[in-house]
């Protein structure tokens, strides 16, 4: 059975990180505010995020930290709501946290202290939180009266309101809600939506490298990575599809299909020189036995088999100078080239989405649509690793509030 027809100020459709903040900012400035989930849950991307901890923001966040067509785009909110005002909310409601490496903030207890922070703060400004709720059409309205604007027609009821806020999220992890909902809805009221694809994502292989990916699944080394044109020093992780880990996931959003990537093993080495200096000064030892020290054993196994089998049981002494480049370069310029991604399935992320063009940086509303404003994934701003994607939610849903 349907609800009664409701009218509010505002609704927002989406109840993660964007859209729980723009509605407890705009519920603070004295809005009427109503939040429409389609899941059970409210915030099911922040539970299980950062292994359960929420990896809420980051120390240091810099424009250049996100991806989007237009690099400006994300200047506005995210100087407006920065991560020290996210950081005095957590610590205004007493939840302890700690930093990891690269500024990388995280919950001490869990990630649902996190949520509970939010759907509490929505509370005290009396926003309407509405759980198994799908939305089936959102209608622009002729007329002048402005809590008109909008007509939605949902799985509880049909609702009215003067703006409408598009926090659906994109296509990553769909078990936790993701779909293609926000970008239907932009298309429909006229708005490019550019190419999606997933992305902070693991790479696939096939072929031999898989093979070897899989007997070394489980091990994990500090690398460089490469596209050629973006570099991470993080850690990567073999696993029984592929490459995974820190530096995988962040080369990914900068990966396209068929592209190599480079992976320097012994990062911060000149391999060529370390390795003559080896031979000088220990030239009766094995290649393996030197690489042992600076790499796991079953990875210089698989490398050897790869790069110098010929070689594997000869003193270093023997090998020429040649070999020693090429080895070198093989160790220092892995050229690997993914078979593809796992996909949205895994991916922390999309890439692409609504074309920033068609919004104001300030307020995150479309330029021609006026009371619809679009948050968080579902715009054409993905970060890096590290809580940047949180602190775009929050300053993207916290810029949005301010003005619906």
């Amino acid at each position: 059975m349907q609800e009664k027809v409701g009218h509010y100020d505002v609704i927002i459709i989406g109840g993660g990180a964007a859209g729980l903040m723009c509605a407890l900012t705009a519920g603070g400035r004295g809005r009427k505010v109503l939040v429409l989930e389609g899941s059970n849950k409210l915030g099911k991307k922040i539970l299980m995020s950062g292994g359960g901890r929420c990896n809420f923001t980051n120390l240091f966040v810099e424009p250049e930290n996100f991806l989007c067509s237009n690099p400006h785009f994300v200047k506005s909110a995210l100087s407006r709501f920065t991560q020290w005002d996210f950081i005095a909310l957590v610590e205004k409601h007493g939840i302890a946290y700690h930093e990891r490496k690269h500024g990388e903030l995280f919950c001490d207890d869990s990630s649902k202290q996190i949520l509970a922070m939010l759907v509490s703060e929505c509370q005290q400004v009396g926003v309407n939180l509405l759980t198994h709720c799908e939305v089936e059409s959102v209608v622009a309205e002729a007329g002048d009266k402005p809590e008109s604007r909008f007509k939605l027609v949902t799985s509880r009821g049909e609702y009215r309101a003067d703006s409408v806020v598009v926090a659906t999220g994109g296509l990553s992890i769909p078990t936790l809600g993701g779909s293609g909902f926000g970008y239907e809805l932009a298309r429909q009221f006229g708005f490019e939506v550019l190419p999606t694809r997933a992305g902070l994502v693991p790479f696939t292989f096939s072929g031999q490298i898989n093979e070897m990916t899989n007997r070394l699944s489980g091990i994990a080394v500090e690398v460089s990575a490469t596209t050629g044109q973006q570099s991470f020093n993080e850690n990567m992780l073999f696993t029984h599809r592929g490459l995974s880990g820190p530096a995988m996931l962040q080369l990914s959003s900068y990966w396209s299909e068929g592209q190599p990537i480079f992976i320097d093993l012994l990062t911060g080495t000149d391999l060529s020189a370390w390795l003559l200096e080896m031979k000088r000064d220990q030239p009766r030892s094995l290649l393996r036995t030197l690489l042992f020290r600076r790499l796991p054993k079953s990875l210089v196994l698989e490398l050897q088999a790869r790069f110098w089998p010929d070689w594997a049981d000869r003193p270093f002494a023997d090998y020429p100078d040649a070999e020693i480049d090429s080895i070198a370069g093989n160790l220092g310029c892995w050229q690997l080239k993914p078979a593809g991604t796992e996909g949205y399935r895994t991916a922390e992320v999309t890439l692409g989405g609504v074309n920033t063009d068609a919004l104001s940086s300030k307020t995150m509303e479309s330029k021609t649509q006026p009371g619809l404003f679009f948050v968080g994934e579902v715009v054409d701003v993905t970060g890096h690793l590290g809580g940047f994607n949180f602190q775009w939610a929050w300053a993207s849903g916290a810029a949005a509030g301010e003005y619906v």
